[in-house]
């Protein structure tokens, strides 16, 4: 690509913007005048044809010239300082943002995969062409993929698939994302892209004339009713073909294998030609898409429909206006026109942009990364169902959504009121997931209402989830408070089975400091709502308690002391070696604040601290100091004791919780009341009190189980 060619596909520009982008050539031109590209020719050829991408899509010279720029601030010695000096603050801006976006890796360290993507949707959200700037150098490069290492191709064509295919869907862009995810197919699996082609190219000569012969009638029989249209055939996309046959499809069972695509100029030559079509062929019932009527969510519009041709086979068909089309092919782009003197369609634009509004108002209020690309993947990057509300309105939620996500989109007063919910004049569940089609009515309370934790349960919009966990912030922080220290009360007791009250207030705030609390009612009201876990807690608690400093960055996995066996896993006075055996009446595990006691002839036993049997006894010269070692890392015995309303099965439902967390039970004691309580006694090996918690709290979430402690004999608290 050289600046000539670039300049035959920009007539649309006013001379003086052409001037412009020759500057912005010289410039980048002279920046990267010594660089080559793996392929051997020159670095400008790349963002040149950048450029040449986005020209097709018709952007403005601040866009174009942006583009051609957009290497130089990470790769030569200019800054943006220097381009907003040169170009304007625009193009300063434009080429910053790009900049910004570090490569992202979505098969590495997830933190930083995570802060990547949030940090190129909030980019997007202050201006659309960043992203679009961003889309076609992606193109450009796996267009040019074939020069990099194997590992860096597929690398590459991963991330890809990943998030720009994704991205550019979501955009409307059909035209970029289809050669993305083609190109990306085609690095990724070679073999089975390669196998596609052929049996493509093995049917086209039949399809073709097929093809040739419909359009003939169809042209024929539209003129003949004064419907002016063009018609054509559609390009075969073979990462669609391949996700069908994935799901079990046959090669010759695919209808689109075979396409027309009919251009008209209004909409009622639209669904005039729809008659038409079904008038002439017999159409396959389940087939038929009304996108005009009811649009994605991405701007996308247009009749589709598949009828059994003259020849037996099934052909899609699809019909749209040619401003439809454009808007297919190149999405946002087709209207965002930031030429000087041209208006953009607000309303449509408002509407097309509405889902990246809704993400960047909760993304401010989460803040672990990883959290926000979880529900990005939900919210963005997901197949969507389309329903009505009761006055026809279509909204578009991502599939699995339940009645809570509806009402929430409706308005957040909606969803706090929300009591009920019908779907098609049937009473539904809340937790019912929405299908395409439905008209859902969402019943409300006149009274002040509130939202129901058990709704972050099942919600599924990411906006949905925000603003219940917004609403327990504001509206019920005396009761997060309770339920924030009743939460790290249990936990304390179940690990260390001392109440949180024996911390004292001092060390509660140390802890609460820890997490950048100034105030104890702010730390439990965040542990109250979710923000904070329990077990997050215990965590520090227990690294400040442990007399080593844990390996940097990773809570250390503490082997535990077998009962009665000579180890060197306690230290006594520091010293290893010493003949120590685990307290039956205790059972303490690393974690666990310690003593020792000599025994007679057995050497020495290890109790908690808070063990009654040491802390009562006489004789308290035979007290010793002893401390966890951390050297090994092996499988020891803890009794858990679990009560639980007694019901077939509730045995096999425990011990299937234990064996899916890997966890060896290697004994279970059940005793039956009459008022049907069951308590059972079991033994299981862990390494470490991480998995032991982890344990409890998934034992807690089993039918019927209301209360899972380790067993001990403490001292009253």
């Amino acid at each position: 690509m050289q600046f000539a060619d670039l300049l035959t596909r920009v007539s649309y520009l006013p001379p003086k913007d052409v001037e412009f982008l020759s500057r912005a050539h010289e410039a980048a031109a002279s920046a990267h005048h010594d660089q080559n590209r793996l392929s051997g020719e020159k670095f400008i050829e790349h963002p040149l044809s950048v450029a040449a991408i986005l020209a097709e899509l018709q952007l403005d010279r601040d866009t174009l010239a942006a583009a051609i720029l957009h290497d130089t601030v990470e790769d030569t010695h200019l800054t943006v300082q220097d381009l907003e000096r040169s170009f304007g603050p625009t193009v300063g801006k434009l080429v910053a943002g790009v900049t910004k976006l570090d490569k992202i890796s979505f098969r590495s360290q997830e933190q930083a995969q995570a802060e990547n993507v949030r940090k190129m949707l909030v980019a997007m959200a202050e201006d659309v062409r960043v992203v679009l700037m961003k889309l076609a150098d992606r193109l450009h490069n796996m267009r040019t993929v074939d020069f990099l290492p194997e590992a860096r191709r597929k690398a590459m064509a991963q991330e890809t698939l990943d998030i720009y295919g994704p991205l550019a869907h979501r955009l409307g862009m059909w035209t970029i994302k289809w050669e993305l995810e083609d190109l990306s197919f085609a690095q990724l699996h070679p073999d089975e892209y390669a196998d596609i082609v052929k049996r493509i190219a093995r049917k086209r000569r039949e399809r073709e004339a097929s093809v040739n012969d419909i359009k003939e009638i169809l042209e024929r029989e539209l003129a003949a009713v004064g419907i002016r249209a063009e018609t054509s055939g559609r390009p075969k996309h073979v990462y669609s073909i391949a996700n069908k046959m994935a799901l079990g499809k046959d090669f010759d069972e695919i209808y689109d294998l075979s396409a027309i695509r009919v251009l008209t100029d209004s909409i009622k030559d639209c669904y005039g030609a729809l008659g038409i079509i079904h008038s002439l062929w017999k159409p396959i019932p389940g087939r038929f898409k009304d996108y005009i009527a009811m649009p994605k969510s991405n701007g996308y519009q247009s009749l589709h429909t598949t009828v059994v041709s003259q020849t037996g086979e099934p052909m899609e068909i699809q019909i749209r206006t040619h401003e439809m089309h454009r808007t297919a092919e190149w999405g946002v782009a087709a209207h965002w026109a930031y030429k000087e003197g041209v208006t953009r369609e607000d309303k449509k634009m408002d509407q097309r942009f509405s889902w990246l509004r809704q993400l960047m108002e909760w993304q401010k209020e989460v803040l672990d990364a990883e959290t926000f690309v979880d529900a990005v993947k939900v919210d963005v990057f997901r197949d969507e169902v389309f329903v009505f509300t009761p006055r026809g309105d279509v909204l578009a939620l991502p599939s699995g959504a339940t009645a809570v996500d509806f009402a929430y989109r409706i308005h957040t007063e909606v969803g706090h009121r929300c009591i009920g919910a019908k779907a098609n004049s049937r009473m539904v569940p809340l937790d019912y997931q929405l299908q395409n089609g439905d008209i859902l009515e969402i019943l409300t309370s006149k009274a002040p209402h509130g939202p129901s934790r058990d709704w972050l349960s099942f919600v599924k919009t990411a906006g949905a989830a925000q603003k219940i966990r917004v609403w327990f912030k504001k509206e019920r922080r005396e009761e997060n408070v309770a339920k924030g220290k009743e939460q790290l009360d249990k936990e304390f007791r179940r690990m260390q089975q001392r109440p949180l009250a024996s911390l004292g207030d001092e060390r509660v705030l140390e802890l609460a400091h820890d997490f950048r609390f100034q105030e104890l009612n702010d730390f439990f009201a965040a542990v109250g709502y979710g923000d904070v876990s329990p077990h997050a807690v215990l965590l520090k608690y227990i690294a400040a308690t442990q007399p080593e400093t844990p390996t940097p960055g990773e809570f250390p996995l503490i082997p535990l002391v077998p009962q009665f066996k000579p180890t060197g896993e306690v230290r006594v006075k520091g010293e290893r070696g010493v003949l120590t055996q685990i307290a039956r009446c205790c059972k303490p595990v690393p974690g666990d604040l310690i003593t020792g006691y000599i025994t007679r002839g057995k050497g020495i036993s290890i109790h908690r601290t808070s063990c009654k049997n040491v802390t009562n006894v006489i004789n308290q010269e035979r007290r010793v100091d002893v401390e966890w070692d951390t050297g090994g890392r092996q499988l020891y015995p803890v009794a858990i004791k679990i009560e639980a309303w007694d019901r077939t099965g509730l045995l096999r439902d425990i011990a299937t919780v234990i064996a899916e967390n890997k966890i060896n039970l290697t004994g279970a004691d059940v005793q039956v009341y009459d008022d049907k309580t069951a308590v059972i006694s079991t033994t299981v090996e862990i390494s470490s009190l991480t998995q032991l918690s982890r344990l409890m709290e998934r034992l807690e979430t089993v039918k019927d189980v209301h209360t899972v402690a380790r067993e001990g004999n403490l001292a009253a608290s």
